[in-house]
């Protein structure tokens, strides 16, 4: 049986697609036990430029992932190729761009779509919405960089039901760590075990997991 592939997308710059990546590939590795690869889609490469920090800082042999990058066409190809031998396989899509996001998205078993709690973030949202929806891909909006102001995010959680838009009700703060992690080709589970972080990375993936089997 082939392993889920589950495409990180959002249309709108700036949302921390590619830390997210980054941590749910290393939390499902951690926390399910699967072997699980990476694909790098944006051709910025932010996630091989992380990837190869986690080489230096961990080694070659002990990342606990696999690493491939694919442009356009090739993605979708690329990614049931990894399934083939991997229980996830995460991909990382370029921002604002449909053509090199569309056939990782086609080859996704599930869309994450990271969010930010605000409106203009909402109204954005929808591009990436309706992509996944063309090609019959669910997609699963996630809470990112959520600050502490309770209201603004119980508001932007109560629009998103509206919308009609599939959420997780796992989210994760405004958090230094994961960026910080980041530079160390790390993430916040390795990094900051103890941290609040660490503890909603944790319960992100157990929604995560139970929702996509």
């Amino acid at each position: 049986m082939a392993g889920r592939i589950l495409t990180v997308a959002q249309q709108k710059g700036g949302s921390g697609k590619t830390t997210l990546a980054a941590h749910i590939a290393v939390a499902l590795g951690r926390m399910s036990g699967l072997p699980v690869a990476i694909l790098d889609v944006d051709p910025q490469g932010s996630l091989g430029t992380w990837f190869e920090a986690r080489e230096d800082s961990l080694g070659e042999d002990a990342t606990g992932l696999a690493f491939r990058t694919a442009s356009g066409w090739g993605s979708r190809r690329e990614a049931r190729s990894l399934a083939r031998d991997h229980g996830f396989v995460v991909v990382d899509t370029p921002p604002k761009t449909d053509t090199d996001a569309k056939p990782a998205i086609d080859a996704a078993d599930y869309v994450i779509v990271p969010i930010q709690p605000t409106p203009v973030d909402l109204w954005a949202t929808k591009q990436t919405i309706d992509l996944a929806a063309r090609e019959s891909t669910p997609a699963l909006l996630v809470l990112n960089r959520v600050p502490p102001r309770a209201s603004l995010t119980q508001e932007m959680a109560a629009a998103i039901a509206q919308s009609g838009y599939d959420a997780l009700t796992a989210r994760l703060g405004n958090r230094t760590g994961y960026a910080a992690s980041m530079g160390n080709g790390q993430t916040v589970m390795e990094a900051a075990p103890s941290s609040k972080a660490a503890a909603e990375m944790a319960t992100l993936i157990e929604e995560l997991t139970r929702r996509i089997g």
